[in-house]
């Protein structure tokens, strides 16, 4: 079994990590050149996957025997902009037992628990094999990996085992809700208000739509499907921007509603947002022009099956957990691949200003994944 990379190494790496500012909006190519020549030089065979029409790129990496297990992170970052922090957010900054930063829960901390690993690899390889996935934009609404995914069991085999290392209290998280986005534009005819009964007003059914939200969020909680472990239990419907009109003067022609479908595994999306959209007068429906504009799959693992076994023996604390949030998880179970979410912090340290991880969180994470590595192949 090879020993759990020194704590120091960890830091070393996420003190690196942290200091490209790979915020989605922003080229993440600086970062991708030092991951991959870093774990070219442990020995690992790496190929870069570039993004289709933007300075970005992924990679996929691995070393030692097919199969073994694929470990998952992305390289972007949410913005600083807009932020109240007390620290240089793109600096590691060391407070007690944490260390604070951009991107230190979300996610490079686990990304620089991995690059610590891979050290250790060059002069003792590892008994299972290991993969690395690193993508980008997941941020704004897993883009990147809709792009990686289509290459993954090409360029890496089968592996056995998928950990996306988002933060999960280094528990095992089996389920999190996948995620579909949309515009719905609402035509209308503009006038002078002064004779507003005789134009169209576009926000008349952009405001019955939202209502219709409401009704069917209505629905999906009181006879929708439940999964207890998730919060709220439900899937949900949610309109979160409406914007229309020019001046109090003027009738508006057309108005754009932005919502958005969080459904549990075993609820389609398209049902419910068919089901919504019933809820809709015949005029308003006609008036109404609806458009996907993202989406992500949930997922729904069964920690039983035995692909799992090797990483809930390495954990200290195995009971199963569920996540709020989306990840990037559900691509890989759409393989075909036992997926689960597994890293260190919690997602509350996330996203906010002075973003910070337990130090004793990334040393438990090495020590797992040290475990797990070394695991002989069942």
């Amino acid at each position: 079994m090879p020993p759990a990379p020194p704590l120091a190494r960890i830091l070393a790496h996420l003190e690196a990590l942290v200091a490209f500012p790979t915020v989605s909006s922003e080229s993440n190519l600086e970062l991708i050149a030092h991951v991959r020549a870093h774990l070219a030089a442990c020995g690992f065979a790496v190929t870069e996957i570039a993004a289709a029409g933007a300075p970005k790129a992924g990679l996929l990496a691995r070393i030692g025997p097919q199969g073994g297990v694929l470990l998952s992170a992305h390289s972007d970052v949410v913005p600083v902009a807009g932020q109240s922090w007390s620290l240089a957010p793109f600096a590691l900054t060391r407070r007690g037992g944490r260390v604070h930063g951009r991107g230190t829960t979300d996610m490079k901390g686990f990304l620089a628990v991995v690059l610590a690993l891979a050290e250790g690899f060059a002069a003792a390889p590892p008994a299972r094999g290991v993969a690395l996935a690193l993508s980008w934009d997941e941020e704004v609404g897993c883009r990147g990996i809709a792009e990686l995914a289509p290459h993954v069991t090409r360029v890496l085999g089968r592996p056995d085992l998928v950990i996306v290392g988002e933060p999960s209290r280094m528990r095992p998280a089996r389920a999190h809700k996948g995620k579909v986005s949309y515009r719905a534009t609402a035509r209308g005819e503009a006038g002078h208000s002064a004779s507003a009964p005789a134009f169209r007003n576009a926000l008349h059914p952009a405001a019955e739509l939202i209502l219709a939200i409401r009704a069917e969020q209505a629905h999906l909680s009181a006879a929708g499907a439940q999964d207890p472990s998730q919060v709220p239990p439900s899937s949900t419907i949610h309109a979160g921007v409406m914007r229309g009109g020019s001046a109090l003067n003027i009738v508006p022609d057309s108005a754009d509603v932005l919502f958005e479908i969080r459904h549990l595994a075993e609820e389609a999306p398209e049902e419910i947002l068919e089901r919504m959209l019933a809820r809709l007068a015949p005029e308003a429906r006609a008036a109404l022009e609806v458009e996907e504009t993202g989406r992500y799959p949930g997922l729904a693992a069964d920690l039983a099956h035995p692909a799992f076994a090797p990483l809930l023996a390495a954990l200290p604390d195995p009971r199963p957990t569920a996540i709020a949030f989306g990840t990037e998880a559900g691509a890989f179970a759409a393989l075909g691949l036992p997926t689960v979410v597994c890293g260190p912090g919690t997602m509350d340290d996330g996203h906010q200003p002075d973003e910070s991880i337990e130090v004793a969180e990334l040393a438990l994470c090495g020590a797992v994944l040290a475990r797990l590595v070394g695991a002989q192949p069942g």
